[in-house]
């Protein structure tokens, strides 16, 4: 009865995947064929217009993420290095729920924050010519804390399982514990660390509330290489159309572009994950 049971589940996950890659699909393909093919390489993204320039989106997403990894993956990293090699277990019994506690902040929450303190205190005041409302750098910044957390938690549960023999056999032959960290625990731990990266990013280019709240683009966008004007990721634009301002029904283009974009971010997500995983299996060291 127990094999039974989780053969179903097994197999009920598979088919629920089948049909999210189905839908997408379906609907996808029927966007491509009927739009206009100029409108994909227009000037931005303005659905209401039928002007779908996808490149505009991506550019968008690419931005936020990096933006967000440059914020998340030295703080997430570096927090994640202290809490298991260096800190003390009554600190460390203090600062692990405080990382905890941030990954279970809202996003919406986060979005508001970037608009009323990260954008006028941080990049309006250091970065000239930043639009003051709404920014795709504001985005960036609170993206990236929100997935500091994430970062930390995989990693240092990736530096924790590396066996202690290796960190007593550098201590044996004279190694300081900075020197056993960098040159011992951390290539030993480095697969779980790449996990912990790739979890970041897949986290930060799928983040939708902050984004929507944050980087502007209402009702749409123009492609744009500059990270402190208004911007328009996939997933905001997605959000837009199922709900906000360029909220969309029926079966006309603009409501097929809605799956579209889905498309593209499950191509891309998928594709991440992929090299993450052929990465992983690349640097692991089985103890």
């Amino acid at each position: 009865a127990m094999k039974a049971f989780f053969l179903t589940a097994a197999v009920t996950t598979f088919v629920i995947t089948l049909l999210i890659i189905y839908t997408l699909v379906n609907d996808a393909w029927g966007f491509f064929v009927n739009v206009p093919k100029d409108a994909l390489w227009s000037l931005g993204w303005f659905p209401r217009r039928e002007f779908f320039d996808i490149k505009t989106l991506i550019m968008g997403s690419l931005m936020v993420t990096g933006i967000a990894m440059l914020i998340a993956v030295p703080i997430g990293l570096g927090s994640a290095i202290y809490l298991s090699e260096f800190a003390r277990p009554k600190v460390r019994k203090v600062l692990k729920p405080v990382v905890e506690i941030l990954s279970g902040i809202p996003s919406v929450v986060l979005g508001y924050f970037a608009i009323s303190f990260i954008n006028p205190n941080l990049i309006v005041r250091f970065f000239d010519g930043a639009n003051k409302a709404f920014n795709i750098a504001a985005a960036g910044v609170a993206v990236g804390i929100l997935t500091i957390p994430i970062i930390t938690s995989v990693a240092e549960d990736a530096l924790r399982a590396v066996p202690n023999a290796l960190r007593e056999a550098s201590f044996g032959l004279g190694a300081r514990r900075v020197a056993t960290t960098f040159r011992v625990v951390f290539p030993a731990g480095i697969s779980g660390v790449v996990a912990a990266l790739i979890l970041g990013m897949s986290r930060a280019i799928g983040e939708t509330m902050v984004v929507a709240i944050a980087a502007g683009a209402v009702g749409g966008g123009l492609f744009s290489l500059d990270p402190f004007q208004p911007g328009q990721t996939m997933t905001a634009a997605m959000a837009a159309l199922g709900f906000g301002s360029d909220q969309v029904a029926g079966s006309g283009l603009a409501f097929q572009s809605l799956y579209f974009i889905g498309f593209v971010l499950f191509v891309i997500t998928f594709l991440l994950n992929l090299v993450g995983d052929r990465l992983v299996r690349r640097v692991r060291e089985e103890y």
